[in-house]
């Protein structure tokens, strides 16, 4: 298996290279300290993996992830960052990446995500939600993205975690109730929450509400 490394921490890239290597027939075919680089070694080498660090110089995760899909569409990729929110792992699979890995677990899981990209397979963190999860494997094993919350659903899920009442929510948006009751049952569909409770924890997940 061909592996492209990309990220702009030398030490990050040479921890992750060392724990490849020890992997019979995996090989770190390329390193990039940014994401154009990154880009540009895909189109040349057309690697198995690309391990995309989510926040690099001159292009962010998404951006590269995109243009890879683009420029080696048979390159399945991992995204690589320290943002634990369930939106980053839509956006992940928006831009057409396969799943994602947070760093603080890179020791311990890095071989295990890999392998299971390498097989066109989603890889999530544990930490994600059983209802999350089931959304994003469905949209990942069909390469669609699953549905992100609007900003009028994330507005109101906003003003509910925070314990306002659909009549209140609405008279401070200038909408109606009956429209406020409808952005909140699309954002209990989308997320899998089933209760305000839900997605109260879905807001602090998410950092749409602080703790």
């Amino acid at each position: 298996m061909r592996i492209l490394l990309a990220d702009d921490h030398d030490i990050v890239r040479h921890g992750l290279a060392d724990m490849i290597a020890r992997q019979p027939g995996w090989e770190v075919c390329a390193e990039a300290r940014g994401g154009k680089e990154a880009v540009a070694q895909a189109a040349a080498l057309k690697p198995d993996v690309a391990v995309v660090d989510m926040n690099m110089p001159d292009l962010d995760g998404l951006a590269v992830t995109r243009e890879i899909r683009v420029a080696s569409p048979a390159t399945e990729i991992l995204v690589f960052t320290m943002d634990d929110s369930e939106d980053l792992a839509a956006a992940v699979l928006a831009a057409g990446g396969r799943g994602y890995l947070l760093k603080s677990a890179a020791a311990r899981l890095i071989v295990t995500a890999i392998r299971t990209v390498a097989a066109h397979r989603p890889f999530f963190p544990p930490g994600v939600t059983d209802e999350m999860r089931s959304v994003l494997e469905h949209a990942a094993t069909h390469a669609a993205a699953p549905p992100l919350l609007s900003p009028r659903e994330r507005e109101v899920v906003k003003l509910l975690a925070e314990g306002g009442s659909r009549r209140e929510i609405a008279q401070r948006l200038g909408i109606a109730e009956r429209t406020v009751k409808a952005h909140q049952e699309s954002a209990m569909q989308k997320t899998g929450e089933r209760s305000v409770a839900g997605l109260t924890r879905y807001a602090l997940r998410n950092r749409i509400i602080e703790r």
